[in-house]
């Protein structure tokens, strides 16, 4: 039974925010009020419970994101907590979603996270506001960032949130068949390399992602740490690679396939707390 229900979720949801919904996100939100207790935690009428929940977790995913990315956010977040359908599809037009920052930078979480996915919400809290933060700083789902880098961030800051329904050793057997993540391709503004065009499922490009970004951090996390930063500044990704390690990101990250392709378990490492700066 157990199995049953996870492979239904796994094909159900996608849980994470590759949410570019339709002009009318972009109208002033309307239809939430402030929790009394968590000012940055807005919900929808009569979900106070729901509200409380997320504001039980906000503090410990706040102080992950800002850790993972060596900054505080630009503001202070806000995070929409729907507890009916009706409200989440109203923002997030993107099916099957868990939660979703939708533009302007809002992050908007669904019923699913208070119902049959709530153990999912401190994980996937964090996943959205590693997006929010980036967000804020160069804008929503910034074409000169790859989705790999950007989605492969975001799950290794929520320790795996947005990525727990693929396994490593799913993504070493597709690894091994040959279904990499395209580290060549670059995004424009009007096309994005998402899973399908690696030829993966969402769950694998989703571990896959967070696997590669990890390897980097792992290598050698002060070098990490300028890309990273250099990003944050709305420095273009491959500009901000090359200067850092020299390469291109296809190229040095072939060592990350060999590591695979040898069986050497490529390492995951543990989330960090580095120093913040203002």
């Amino acid at each position: 039974m157990k199995t049953a229900w996870l492979a239904w979720l796994c094909a159900g949801l996608s849980g994470c925010a590759l949410s570019v919904s339709e002009p009318r996100a972009l109208k002033p939100i309307e239809g939430f009020v402030p929790l009394a207790s968590e000012p940055r935690v807005w919900v929808e009428p009569g979900y106070v419970s729901y509200g409380e929940r997320v504001a039980a977790a906000l503090p410990a995913a706040i102080q992950k994101v800002e850790a993972a990315h060596y900054l505080r956010f630009a503001k202070p977040p806000r995070v929409y907590v729907c507890g009916s359908e009706a409200c989440f599809k109203r923002w997030v037009l993107t099916p099957r979603l868990s939660a979703a920052v939708v533009p302007d930078n809002r992050l908007i979480l669904s019923p699913n996270l208070d119902g049959r996915e709530r153990m999912r919400l401190p994980a996937l809290l964090a996943h959205e506001l590693a997006h929010l933060h980036l967000g804020q700083r160069i804008g929503h789902y910034h074409s000169t960032l790859p989705i790999w880098f950007h989605e492969g961030w975001a799950s290794l800051t929520a320790e795996g949130g947005g990525a727990e329904f693929a396994s490593d050793e799913k993504v070493r057997e597709a690894i091994r068949a040959g279904r990499r993540v395209n580290l060549a391709a670059r995004d424009t503004p009007d096309r994005r390399h998402r899973a399908s065009a690696s030829n993966l499922s969402i769950h694998e490009f989703y571990r896959q992602s967070m696997q590669l970004v990890a390897w980097l951090r792992a290598r050698d996390e002060e070098r990490f740490r300028r890309l990273v930063l250099a990003v944050q500044d709305n420095t273009d990704f491959e500009i901000a690679f090359w200067n850092v390690y020299g390469a291109a990101p296809a190229t040095l990250l072939s060592a990350y396939y060999d590591d695979v392709l040898g069986d050497n378990q490529p390492t995951l490492a543990a989330p960090t707390a580095p120093q913040t700066r203002p």
